[in-house]
C-alpha cells in the first residue's frame, strides 16, 4: 500500500501539471506555448501509512502550484477517501466534483477529474496484474459483502480478498475481485488469476465454510491443504443450538480453543 500509495501521489501530480501546462507530457501541443515540464524535485511526505519520498513535477515559468500536496506542506490529501469517492460510490464526474468540495475544501474542474481517475484507474489495473510470489505459506480467502449504488439502485456486491502470507513471514494483499454474489465458481476465476500471475502452490488456505469451495482450490491447487475458518465453524455450529444455551456453550468453546 505504501507503494501503491507514492505511485498514485506522482500519477495525481503529473495530471494536475498537464492540465497546469494545458498539454500531456510528450505531446506536440506544447510546442512553443512558452511554459513546458522543467524535470521534478524530490520531497518526502507524511501520509497515513508513514513516510513517502515522491518526485514532484515543475515547469520553466516556476508557476505550479500542486492541489494534492500544496508547497510548503509535508501532508497530502487522504488518498483513500479520494479513491472512495472515485470508485466505491458509483457517481458521475459532476457528482465526484461535489464530493471533492465537501471533503476536501478544493475546486476541480470535470476535466481534471477524468484526467485523475483515468490515471488511478491504470495504477489500480498494473497492481491487480502484478507478479506474485510463487509459494504462499498462508493464504485467506474471503468475500465482503458491500451496498454500492449501480445504475441509481442500491445493490449488494461482493468482493472477493485474498491476503496472503510470504516466505518471509509478511502478509500482503494478492488482489480484490469484485462479483454480484459470493460463489465456488467465482472463486475459481480468483484462484486461476492467482496461478496466472506466479503463485504455483499454496501450503494452506483457510476459507468459510462456502459449498463447493475446497473442491475449487483442489482444482487449481491440488497439493493445498484447506483449513475451514473457526469463527466460521462455530458460527454454523451454534445454528443447531437454541438461544437461551448459546452463551455457556460459547464461553465453553473459548476454553477449549484457548487450551489448544
Amino acid at each position: 500500500m505504501k507503494e501503491l500509495h507514492a505511485k498514485v501521489y506522482e500519477q495525481l501530480l503529473e495530471s494536475e501539471m498537464d492540465l497546469h501546462l494545458g498539454y500531456e507530457k510528450y505531446s506536440k501541443e506544447g510546442n512553443n506555448t512558452g511554459n513546458s515540464r522543467n524535470g521534478k524535485y524530490p520531497k518526502r511526505i507524511q501520509t497515513e501509512h508513514g513516510e513517502h519520498d515522491i518526485y514532484i513535477p515543475r515547469d520553466r515559468e516556476g508557476e505550479f502550484e500542486p492541489v494534492i500536496i500544496p508547497k510548503h506542506q509535508s501532508r497530502g490529501l487522504s488518498i483513500e477517501k479520494l479513491v472512495i469517492s472515485l470508485y466505491a460510490k458509483g457517481r458521475s464526474v459532476s457528482d465526484i466534483e461535489e464530493e471533492m468540495k465537501e471533503i476536501y475544501g478544493i475546486s476541480l474542474s470535470t476535466s481534471a477529474i477524468s484526467i485523475i481517475t483515468n490515471k488511478i484507474s491504470q495504477s489500480a489495473i498494473e497492481w491487480q496484474n502484478r507478479p506474485l510470489e510463487s509459494l504462499y505459506l498462508i493464504v485467506w480467502m474471503d468475500g465482503i459483502v458491500f451496498k454500492v449504488r449501480e445504475n441509481g439502485k442500491v445493490i449488494n456486491k461482493t468482493v472477493y480478498l485474498c491476503v496472503g502470507l510470504n516466505k518471509e513471514g509478511l502478509k500482503e494483499v494478492l488482489g480484490m475481485w469484485v462479483g454480484k454474489t459470493e460463489s465456488s465458481s467465482f472463486w475459481l476465476g480468483v484462484l486461476s488469476d492467482l496461478k496466472a500471475r506466479g503463485v504455483e502452490d499454496i501450503l494452506i488456505t483457510v476459507t468459510d465454510n462456502l459449498s463447493g469451495f475446497t473442491d475449487t482450490i483442489k482444482n487449481v491447487f491440488p497439493e493445498s491443504i484447506t483449513q475451514i475458518c473457526v469463527v466460521h465453524q462455530i458460527r454454523n455450529f451454534c445454528r443447531y443450538v437454541v438461544w437461551k444455551e448459546k452463551k455457556a456453550l460459547l464461553s465453553n468453546l473459548k476454553k477449549c480453543y484457548m487450551d489448544a
